[in-house]
């Protein structure tokens, strides 16, 4: 007897949306957009209010500003994606600066020979820093506070030593300082402005960071470590290295706009950038960073530094009392807050 198997029906076609994201919920979900609306509005305010503003010179100015702090705001953000903090950066930058000057200048080394030295410091600093965070347990808050007292009483003591001044000598008749100063410090003109070299490392270093964070299974590392270290942990990713890694890369970009400092100047004050590291992270906060960790971009920190930018020099070409720009910067920050959490509370509820 010869059995006849009905054929089963075809399961329903799924609709090819289903399981897609639209447009508006993938656009929602960008860490930097509320950054990118908060700074399309702050043009705008500048731009009507401050007619100096207008220029092509304002311009170039406000993007240098937004090229230092924003170089070292990178590396900060990418750390706080990570789920660290470094509060010496801000210092980290004026001892690399210190050092490299002091170097070359008192053992009548070539400038690169500084620029070196002063690298390996650096990239050693941030190295005690990740280091002691990973193996102490101990939060990095607390342990880059701790460095950040350590270096601003180191620079002032050593260069003071060294040098009998709270200053470095002038490098400028040092052999090697005219190529580094072409790498670090130079400008070109385009039109009526003048366009200073940090500019475009800052543009390189926005699309490495990008790359990085996006491309690479390195990035991959950075997202699941700031997420839940225990959990990428236990899937085999090298928590400790990858931490260690940021805070030295917060250390290299710091060292880049150190190098920037004195090749800038000649010289270097042995009390500055105390206060900048909050600029960094102010930067990447409004650019998306959460203080959580596991979320942010670099692009998103790159449009906070240009934020900060327009507001530190808006203010002055509006006329503007310099003294309210701490509370326009708490303002931005408590702002950018709320924008991101509201948006990413859209972008859930879109899904």
């Amino acid at each position: 007897m010869t059995q006849t198997l009905a054929a089963s029906p075809a399961p329903p076609a799924q609709d090819e949306r289903v399981g897609r994201r639209s447009a508006v919920s993938r656009l929602l979900a960008r860490p930097e957009l509320g950054a990118l609306v908060g700074a399309i509005v702050i043009y705008v305010v500048f731009f009507i209010v401050a007619p100096p503003f207008r220029d092509a010179t304002s311009l170039s100015t406000v993007l240098y500003s937004s090229s230092v702090y924003g170089i070292p705001a990178i590396a900060v953000a990418v750390l706080m994606i990570g789920g660290e903090f470094d509060l010496s950066a801000g210092v980290a930058v004026t001892s690399s600066a210190l050092v490299a000057s002091m170097f070359s200048y008192q053992f009548t080394a070539n400038m690169w020979v500084g620029v070196v030295v002063s690298l390996v410091v650096a990239l050693g600093i941030g190295f005690v820093n990740g280091y002691l965070v990973v193996r102490t347990g101990i939060p990095s808050f607390l342990v880059t506070l701790g460095t950040f007292f350590m270096l601003r009483g180191l620079n002032l003591a050593l260069t003071k030593q060294v040098t009998g001044n709270v200053a470095t000598n002038d490098v400028s008749n040092i052999d090697g300082f005219g190529s580094a100063h072409n790498v670090f410090s130079s400008q070109f003109t385009v039109g009526s402005a003048t366009i200073k070299i940090t500019l475009l490392w800052w543009l390189l270093f926005i699309v490495l960071a990008t790359w990085l964070l996006l491309r690479t299974k390195i990035g991959n590392w950075i997202f699941a470590v700031g997420g839940s270290a225990p959990s990428s942990r236990a899937v085999g990713v090298p928590v400790k290295r990858v931490k260690i890694g940021m805070f030295m890369g917060v250390s290299f970009l710091g060292w880049f706009i150190g190098m920037h400092t004195l090749f800038a100047f000649n010289t270097v004050q042995s009390g500055l950038g105390v206060g900048n590291e909050f600029i960094y992270i102010v930067a990447a906060v409004v650019g998306g960073c959460l203080l959580t960790g596991g979320y942010g971009s670099a692009i998103g920190a790159a449009i906070g530094a240009f934020i900060y930018g327009m507001a530190e020099l808006g203010i002055v070409y509006a006329g503007w009392n310099p003294d309210w720009k701490y509370f326009f910067l708490g303002v931005l920050l408590l702002g950018a807050i709320l924008l991101n959490t509201y948006i990413r509370r859209r972008a859930e509820a879109s899904r």
